[in-house]
């Protein structure tokens, strides 16, 4: 990116993993960095040092920027472009893009990528195993696993990158475009950031937007017409579902397409039911879009490991499974979660809300739910929405929601942790929610 005699100089606003990566990769490029971090807490102390070490200039604890004139200015993903700082850079006419951006704008590898509301980690998970299974040497970053910025500066270069994508990365890419780029789902998530759900699919539309001949759009049978319509003409683009609409289709245990010489299989694999299938689908779709064939997503499927903290099955005690689906933060992937249960469930929910339609998830509560254990912050919302459909018991914390479902429960269910809910009033994050539920079934497997 910098290429000229001129050292340029470079602002990265944020010293989380994304700004770190940023910094280092600008150095590479020959920039003068500066690094600004609004916090400055002993986190923080740590990756300053080591930038400094580098060769940044590094300042945290940071109210205003500083005054230099920038060639470039990279934004961490929590970073909005609604903030102060990201307003006072563009009023002073400079660049401002996103780390995704400055990352991609440097790789040398085809790059894959996946966005969402639910489910992502697990495709770039299930997409990078396939490459592999089909001979390919791959890599997953964004934010499942190393900043794009990272992933860049890899030596020897890997055939793919296949890169999470968040609504927040792609609120500032102006050029960046994947060579297949999937949107898995499109469910309320994040709106007390983007407002409403039409800014929210706008965001997940600016994958697509600069894609041109030779690049493939992955996109759900039901999409709106507003992510349709995303799709340049001369791209590439598929559909994936349940349904009979001519695109990728998940049926009882295999995946169909357009151009396939013969079904895929999933059959006995975690992707062999109605919500992972269409996972299945969408990678199948995917590998089709990048010109390579999807067999490998049979012995991926075959030897896939779920991700910790998604659904996650921890202990069976006396016949009572125990399944730790704390990254479940939204209702949807409550919704989800209940699906992909084996028996009736004692479901363990709460915590901070980031949707207001809880009438949503009740069909699925009445279907499999025998009660309800409610913790955190909006617990009286919860069960006030919910106790005409199901039995619902407000907790005081996560172990006596854990205690009083294990006392009731009976063999052949499961006690399962899928909160529908941010984690961050009781909790550190959804890992931390996870780890304390698996802590405490280990305790109750010791008392057995």
């Amino acid at each position: 990116m910098f290429g000229e005699q001129k050292k340029k100089l470079a602002l990265v606003l944020g010293l989380g993993a994304s700004g770190e990566a940023a910094a280092r990769l600008l150095l590479r490029q020959g920039a003068a960095v500066t690094v600004v971090d609004s916090g400055a807490g002993i986190g923080l102390a740590t990756p300053a040092q080591a930038l400094r070490d580098a060769g940044c200039v590094v300042h945290t604890g940071v109210a205003e920027l500083p005054g230099d004139e920038w060639d470039l200015a990279v934004v961490s993903p929590g970073i909005s472009i609604d903030s102060p700082w990201v307003k006072a850079l563009r009023g002073r006419a400079i660049p401002v893009i996103s780390e995704l951006e400055l990352g991609w704008l440097a790789c040398r590898s085809r790059v894959l990528a996946v966005t969402g509301s639910n489910g992502k980690s697990t495709l770039v998970k299930l997409c990078r195993e396939a490459l592999e299974k089909s001979g390919f040497s791959a890599v997953a970053g964004g934010n499942y696993g190393m900043p794009l910025s990272a992933l860049a500066c890899l030596d020897p270069v890997p055939d793919w990158l296949v890169v999470e994508v968040s609504s927040f990365q792609l609120e500032t890419v102006d050029r960046f475009t994947p060579d297949v780029g999937i949107l898995l789902n499109l469910n309320p998530n994040h709106l007390d950031r983007h407002k409403t759900m039409e800014a929210y699919a706008g965001m997940k539309a600016r994958l697509f937007a600069g894609m041109q001949g030779g690049q493939t759009a992955v996109i759900p049978e039901l999409a709106p017409d507003s992510i349709r319509s995303a799709v340049p003409a001369g791209a590439r683009c598929f559909s994936f579902g349940l349904g009979d609409s001519g695109g990728f289709r998940y049926h009882q245990g295999f995946v169909t397409g357009p151009g396939l010489e013969s079904p895929v299989s999933v059959a006995g694999t975690p992707f062999d039911n109605d919500v992972m299938g269409v996972t299945a689908a969408a990678c199948v779709a995917a590998l089709v879009g990048g010109g390579v064939s999807p067999q490998g997503v049979t012995a991926a499927a075959r030897d896939f490991e779920r991700l910790r903290h998604r659904m996650q099955t921890v202990a069976e005690i006396r016949g009572v499974t125990f399944v730790n689906d704390s990254k479940a933060t939204n209702l949807a992937a409550l919704t989800a979660g209940l699906q992909m249960a084996r028996g009736s469930v004692r479901l363990i929910a709460g915590g901070l809300l980031k949707e207001s339609d809880l009438d949503s998830v009740k069909k699925s509560l009445v279907n499999k739910v025998r009660c309800v254990y409610i913790i955190g912050k909006f617990s009286k919302v919860m069960a006030s929405a919910w106790q005409d459909a199901v039995p619902c018991l407000i907790c005081a914390d996560l172990k006596e929601a854990v205690g009083r479902a294990w006392q009731e429960a009976q063999a052949g269910e499961v006690v399962l942790l899928s909160p529908g809910c941010a984690s961050f009033d009781q909790f550190k994050g959804f890992e931390d929610r996870g780890e304390q539920f698996c802590e405490i079934v280990r305790g109750i497997q010791k008392g057995e």
